[in-house]
Protein backbone atom coordinates (compact mmCIF):
# COMPACT_ATOMS: atom_id res chain seq x y z
CA UNK A 1 0.00 0.00 0.00
CA UNK A 2 1.62 3.61 -0.70
CA UNK A 3 2.71 5.83 1.74
CA UNK A 4 -0.01 8.55 1.80
CA UNK A 5 0.63 11.89 2.84
CA UNK A 6 -2.05 13.69 5.06
CA UNK A 7 -3.41 16.98 3.68
CA UNK A 8 -5.37 19.37 4.93
CA UNK A 9 -7.39 21.99 2.76
CA UNK A 10 -7.61 25.65 3.01
CA UNK A 11 -10.15 27.94 2.76
CA UNK A 12 -8.39 31.19 2.00
CA UNK A 13 -5.26 32.44 0.25
CA UNK A 14 -2.56 34.84 0.63
CA UNK A 15 -3.63 38.21 -1.99
CA UNK A 16 -1.22 38.74 -4.89
CA UNK A 17 -0.14 42.21 -4.32
CA UNK A 18 2.49 44.51 -7.19
CA UNK A 19 5.23 46.25 -6.41
CA UNK A 20 6.65 49.09 -7.90
CA UNK A 21 5.88 49.06 -12.13
CA UNK A 22 4.16 45.84 -11.36
CA UNK A 23 7.00 43.65 -12.17
CA UNK A 24 7.30 42.01 -8.68
CA UNK A 25 4.50 40.59 -6.98
CA UNK A 26 4.34 38.65 -4.05
CA UNK A 27 2.00 36.54 -2.17
CA UNK A 28 -0.40 34.22 -3.66
CA UNK A 29 0.30 30.90 -2.00
CA UNK A 30 -2.74 28.84 -0.52
CA UNK A 31 -1.07 26.70 1.92
CA UNK A 32 1.39 27.20 5.12
CA UNK A 33 4.94 28.40 4.21
CA UNK A 34 6.91 25.47 2.69
CA UNK A 35 3.73 22.83 2.15
CA UNK A 36 4.20 22.73 -1.85
CA UNK A 37 2.36 19.51 -1.33
CA UNK A 38 -1.24 21.26 0.05
CA UNK A 39 -1.33 24.04 -2.23
CA UNK A 40 0.01 27.02 -4.89
CA UNK A 41 2.94 29.01 -3.99
CA UNK A 42 3.48 30.98 -7.24
CA UNK A 43 5.67 33.47 -6.56
CA UNK A 44 8.89 33.29 -4.90
CA UNK A 45 9.83 35.48 -1.24
CA UNK A 46 10.94 38.58 -2.52
CA UNK A 47 14.22 40.14 -0.86
CA UNK A 48 14.79 43.41 -0.28
CA UNK A 49 18.33 45.21 0.66
CA UNK A 50 18.13 48.54 3.47
CA UNK A 51 19.70 52.03 2.37
CA UNK A 52 20.03 55.42 4.27
CA UNK A 53 18.88 58.77 2.97
CA UNK A 54 22.17 59.68 4.70
CA UNK A 55 26.06 58.95 5.14
CA UNK A 56 25.34 57.03 8.66
CA UNK A 57 29.21 57.76 9.55
CA UNK A 58 29.82 55.54 12.50
CA UNK A 59 25.90 54.71 13.40
CA UNK A 60 26.40 51.52 10.99
CA UNK A 61 28.14 48.41 11.77
CA UNK A 62 31.69 47.86 10.52
CA UNK A 63 30.45 45.10 8.33
CA UNK A 64 28.06 47.31 6.52
CA UNK A 65 30.38 50.38 6.10
CA UNK A 66 32.81 47.77 4.14
CA UNK A 67 29.77 46.09 2.25
CA UNK A 68 28.89 49.55 1.07
CA UNK A 69 32.31 51.64 1.22
CA UNK A 70 31.89 54.42 -0.81
CA UNK A 71 28.66 54.90 -1.87
CA UNK A 72 26.85 55.66 1.63
CA UNK A 73 26.88 59.76 1.37
CA UNK A 74 25.11 59.21 -1.51
CA UNK A 75 21.50 57.60 -1.37
CA UNK A 76 21.32 56.96 -5.50
CA UNK A 77 24.88 55.42 -5.39
CA UNK A 78 23.85 53.32 -2.36
CA UNK A 79 21.27 52.07 -3.88
CA UNK A 80 22.33 51.15 -7.23
CA UNK A 81 24.90 49.08 -5.24
CA UNK A 82 22.32 47.29 -3.16
CA UNK A 83 20.70 45.89 -6.81
CA UNK A 84 24.28 45.16 -7.91
CA UNK A 85 24.04 42.62 -5.51
CA UNK A 86 20.88 41.56 -6.28
CA UNK A 87 18.23 43.33 -4.16
CA UNK A 88 14.47 42.61 -5.74
CA UNK A 89 13.74 45.98 -3.86
CA UNK A 90 15.38 48.74 -2.31
CA UNK A 91 14.30 50.22 0.96
CA UNK A 92 15.23 53.58 1.78
CA UNK A 93 15.22 54.46 5.36
CA UNK A 94 14.58 58.58 6.28
CA UNK A 95 17.24 58.32 8.61
CA UNK A 96 17.93 61.82 8.93
CA UNK A 97 14.77 63.47 9.23
CA UNK A 98 14.65 61.48 12.66
CA UNK A 99 13.95 64.63 15.04
CA UNK A 100 16.34 63.40 17.48
CA UNK A 101 19.19 63.05 14.63
CA UNK A 102 19.52 65.77 11.65
CA UNK A 103 15.34 66.87 11.54
CA UNK A 104 15.57 66.75 7.80
CA UNK A 105 12.16 67.70 6.21
CA UNK A 106 9.82 66.35 3.38
CA UNK A 107 12.41 68.58 1.25
CA UNK A 108 15.44 66.80 1.67
CA UNK A 109 13.16 63.36 1.73
CA UNK A 110 11.65 64.43 -1.57
CA UNK A 111 15.53 64.12 -2.91
CA UNK A 112 16.84 61.44 -1.71
CA UNK A 113 13.59 59.06 -2.84
CA UNK A 114 14.05 60.84 -6.39
CA UNK A 115 18.05 60.13 -6.47
CA UNK A 116 16.94 56.43 -5.53
CA UNK A 117 14.37 56.54 -8.31
CA UNK A 118 16.33 57.60 -10.93
CA UNK A 119 18.83 55.06 -10.02
CA UNK A 120 17.46 51.77 -9.45
CA UNK A 121 15.20 51.80 -12.87
CA UNK A 122 12.17 49.53 -12.38
CA UNK A 123 13.52 48.47 -9.16
CA UNK A 124 10.15 48.76 -6.91
CA UNK A 125 11.31 51.18 -4.20
CA UNK A 126 10.12 51.21 -0.07
CA UNK A 127 10.08 54.31 1.50
CA UNK A 128 9.89 53.85 5.44
CA UNK A 129 10.08 56.50 8.18
CA UNK A 130 11.02 57.01 11.60
CA UNK A 131 8.19 56.13 13.69
CA UNK A 132 7.18 59.53 14.32
CA UNK A 133 3.69 60.66 13.89
CA UNK A 134 4.34 63.95 12.91
CA UNK A 135 7.15 63.74 11.02
CA UNK A 136 6.38 60.47 9.11
CA UNK A 137 3.20 62.59 7.55
CA UNK A 138 5.04 65.16 6.69
CA UNK A 139 7.68 63.41 4.93
CA UNK A 140 5.44 60.18 3.52
CA UNK A 141 2.64 62.20 2.40
CA UNK A 142 4.65 64.63 0.59
CA UNK A 143 6.58 61.56 -0.79
CA UNK A 144 2.77 60.03 -1.98
CA UNK A 145 1.59 63.23 -3.71
CA UNK A 146 5.45 64.16 -5.78
CA UNK A 147 5.95 60.38 -6.92
CA UNK A 148 2.65 59.58 -7.95
CA UNK A 149 1.34 56.70 -9.99
CA UNK A 150 5.11 54.98 -9.30
CA UNK A 151 3.67 52.48 -7.01
CA UNK A 152 5.89 53.24 -3.97
CA UNK A 153 5.73 50.80 -0.76
CA UNK A 154 5.71 53.42 2.14
CA UNK A 155 5.26 52.81 5.92
CA UNK A 156 4.96 52.52 8.55
CA UNK A 157 1.33 53.38 8.14
CA UNK A 158 0.25 53.00 11.97
CA UNK A 159 -3.41 53.51 13.94
CA UNK A 160 -2.16 56.86 14.69
CA UNK A 161 -0.94 58.18 11.12
CA UNK A 162 -3.09 55.98 8.96
CA UNK A 163 -5.81 58.79 7.62
CA UNK A 164 -2.98 61.40 6.58
CA UNK A 165 -0.83 58.64 5.22
CA UNK A 166 -3.17 56.34 3.88
CA UNK A 167 -5.29 59.16 2.42
CA UNK A 168 -2.46 60.04 0.38
CA UNK A 169 -1.20 56.79 -0.86
CA UNK A 170 -4.39 56.41 -1.67
CA UNK A 171 -5.23 58.98 -3.53
CA UNK A 172 -1.97 58.62 -5.63
CA UNK A 173 -1.46 54.92 -6.15
CA UNK A 174 0.98 53.74 -3.18
CA UNK A 175 1.27 50.74 -1.51
CA UNK A 176 1.43 50.59 2.54
CA UNK A 177 3.05 49.20 5.15
CA UNK A 178 0.75 48.39 7.87
CA UNK A 179 2.67 48.23 11.09
CA UNK A 180 1.32 46.98 14.55
CA UNK A 181 2.73 45.99 17.43
CA UNK A 182 3.00 42.35 17.23
CA UNK A 183 -0.40 41.22 18.15
CA UNK A 184 -2.91 39.68 15.88
CA UNK A 185 -6.17 41.54 16.80
CA UNK A 186 -4.25 45.12 16.35
CA UNK A 187 -3.16 44.04 12.84
CA UNK A 188 -6.51 42.45 11.55
CA UNK A 189 -7.87 46.56 13.03
CA UNK A 190 -5.39 48.32 11.10
CA UNK A 191 -6.01 46.50 8.10
CA UNK A 192 -9.73 47.19 8.85
CA UNK A 193 -9.41 50.83 9.10
CA UNK A 194 -7.27 51.32 6.12
CA UNK A 195 -9.70 49.12 4.12
CA UNK A 196 -12.36 51.19 5.17
CA UNK A 197 -10.77 54.21 4.30
CA UNK A 198 -10.52 53.10 0.79
CA UNK A 199 -7.74 51.60 0.26
CA UNK A 200 -7.94 47.87 -1.47
CA UNK A 201 -6.09 44.54 0.08
CA UNK A 202 -4.22 44.23 -3.21
CA UNK A 203 -2.50 47.49 -1.63
CA UNK A 204 -1.56 46.38 2.12
CA UNK A 205 1.48 44.54 3.13
CA UNK A 206 1.28 43.88 6.81
CA UNK A 207 3.82 43.97 9.28
CA UNK A 208 3.94 42.59 12.38
CA UNK A 209 7.01 44.80 13.87
CA UNK A 210 9.88 42.50 13.89
CA UNK A 211 12.06 42.01 16.84
CA UNK A 212 15.49 40.66 16.54
CA UNK A 213 17.25 37.35 17.45
CA UNK A 214 15.62 35.95 20.90
CA UNK A 215 12.22 36.94 22.50
CA UNK A 216 11.46 39.26 20.47
CA UNK A 217 11.57 37.12 17.09
CA UNK A 218 10.02 34.24 18.39
CA UNK A 219 7.04 36.76 20.11
CA UNK A 220 6.79 37.80 16.23
CA UNK A 221 7.14 34.34 14.86
CA UNK A 222 4.35 32.81 16.64
CA UNK A 223 1.93 36.19 16.44
CA UNK A 224 2.65 35.29 12.08
CA UNK A 225 1.88 31.61 12.63
CA UNK A 226 -1.47 33.02 14.16
CA UNK A 227 -2.32 35.47 10.54
CA UNK A 228 -1.59 32.85 8.46
CA UNK A 229 -3.82 30.13 9.95
CA UNK A 230 -6.39 33.29 10.34
CA UNK A 231 -5.65 34.33 6.58
CA UNK A 232 -5.93 30.26 5.05
CA UNK A 233 -7.83 28.57 7.34
CA UNK A 234 -10.43 30.70 8.30
CA UNK A 235 -10.50 32.52 5.45
CA UNK A 236 -10.13 36.06 7.07
CA UNK A 237 -9.58 38.82 4.59
CA UNK A 238 -9.05 41.22 6.49
CA UNK A 239 -5.63 39.27 7.20
CA UNK A 240 -4.88 37.97 3.79
CA UNK A 241 -2.23 40.13 3.06
CA UNK A 242 1.42 39.25 2.65
CA UNK A 243 3.79 39.53 5.39
CA UNK A 244 6.84 42.29 5.39
CA UNK A 245 9.51 41.97 8.09
CA UNK A 246 11.85 44.66 8.33
CA UNK A 247 14.85 42.39 10.10
CA UNK A 248 18.31 44.08 8.98
CA UNK A 249 18.40 46.74 10.93
CA UNK A 250 17.36 44.92 13.81
CA UNK A 251 19.75 42.69 13.68
CA UNK A 252 22.76 45.07 13.07
CA UNK A 253 22.44 46.76 15.76
CA UNK A 254 22.76 44.60 18.55
CA UNK A 255 26.18 44.30 20.69
CA UNK A 256 26.48 40.74 19.32
CA UNK A 257 27.17 41.82 15.96
CA UNK A 258 29.10 45.39 16.54
CA UNK A 259 31.11 43.42 18.51
CA UNK A 260 34.65 43.23 17.03
CA UNK A 261 36.32 39.55 17.02
CA UNK A 262 39.22 40.91 19.24
CA UNK A 263 36.72 42.02 21.93
CA UNK A 264 34.63 38.91 21.75
CA UNK A 265 37.10 35.89 20.54
CA UNK A 266 34.83 33.18 21.37
CA UNK A 267 32.19 34.49 19.28
CA UNK A 268 34.72 34.55 16.38
CA UNK A 269 34.60 36.30 13.11
CA UNK A 270 32.54 39.54 13.13
CA UNK A 271 31.23 39.81 9.35
CA UNK A 272 30.61 36.22 9.41
CA UNK A 273 28.89 36.34 13.14
CA UNK A 274 26.49 39.09 11.84
CA UNK A 275 25.67 37.83 8.58
CA UNK A 276 24.57 34.22 9.88
CA UNK A 277 22.50 35.85 12.93
CA UNK A 278 20.82 38.07 10.22
CA UNK A 279 20.39 34.79 8.12
CA UNK A 280 18.95 32.59 10.53
CA UNK A 281 16.70 35.37 11.19
CA UNK A 282 15.37 35.23 7.96
CA UNK A 283 15.12 31.78 7.27
CA UNK A 284 12.98 31.44 10.28
CA UNK A 285 10.34 34.23 9.36
CA UNK A 286 10.34 32.40 6.14
CA UNK A 287 8.98 29.58 8.01
CA UNK A 288 6.83 31.70 10.06
CA UNK A 289 5.16 32.74 6.56
CA UNK A 290 7.38 35.98 5.31
CA UNK A 291 6.48 37.24 1.60
CA UNK A 292 9.09 40.05 1.70
CA UNK A 293 12.23 40.38 3.98
CA UNK A 294 14.16 43.66 4.50
CA UNK A 295 17.73 42.72 5.05
CA UNK A 296 21.35 44.44 5.27
CA UNK A 297 24.06 42.47 4.23
CA UNK A 298 24.77 41.94 1.09
CA UNK A 299 26.12 38.15 1.91
CA UNK A 300 22.77 38.06 3.87
CA UNK A 301 20.50 37.97 0.36
CA UNK A 302 22.74 35.56 -1.18
CA UNK A 303 22.52 33.48 1.46
CA UNK A 304 18.71 33.58 1.92
CA UNK A 305 18.26 34.16 -2.00
CA UNK A 306 19.89 30.37 -2.27
CA UNK A 307 17.90 29.24 0.25
CA UNK A 308 14.51 30.15 -1.28
CA UNK A 309 15.83 28.78 -4.83
CA UNK A 310 16.54 25.39 -3.19
CA UNK A 311 13.28 25.35 -1.99
CA UNK A 312 11.62 26.50 -4.73
CA UNK A 313 13.86 25.12 -7.77
CA UNK A 314 15.67 22.23 -6.51
CA UNK A 315 19.00 21.20 -7.33
CA UNK A 316 22.29 20.31 -5.90
CA UNK A 317 23.40 22.07 -2.35
CA UNK A 318 26.56 24.09 -3.63
CA UNK A 319 29.98 24.10 -1.81
CA UNK A 320 31.35 27.30 -3.62
CA UNK A 321 30.66 31.16 -4.11
CA UNK A 322 29.23 31.76 -0.47
CA UNK A 323 30.70 33.22 2.69
CA UNK A 324 33.36 31.20 4.18
CA UNK A 325 33.02 30.98 7.37
CA UNK A 326 36.63 30.27 9.73
CA UNK A 327 36.81 28.02 12.74
CA UNK A 328 37.81 29.22 15.85
CA UNK A 329 39.42 26.60 18.13
CA UNK A 330 38.06 26.37 21.61
CA UNK A 331 42.06 26.57 22.90
CA UNK A 332 43.05 29.64 21.23
CA UNK A 333 40.80 31.46 23.23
Amino acid sequence: MAFQVKTIKYSGKINVIPLGANNIVVGGQSAFPFYDFEGAFPNKPKLALQIWDSDPGEAISAPLAEAYAGVMDDPGAWAKKAVEYGADLVCLTLKSTDPNDQNAGAAEALAATQKVLEAVGHVPVIVFGVDNREKDIETLSAICETFAGKNLVVGPVTDKNYKQIGAQALAYGHTVIARSPIDVNLAKQLNILLMDLGIKSDKILIDPNTGGLGYGMEYCYSVMERLEAAALLQADDSLQQPIINMLGEEIWKTKEANQPAEAAPALGDQVCRGVLMEVTEAVSLLAAGSSLLVLSHPESLKLVRYYIDLWADGGEIAGEGFLNVPITPLGNM
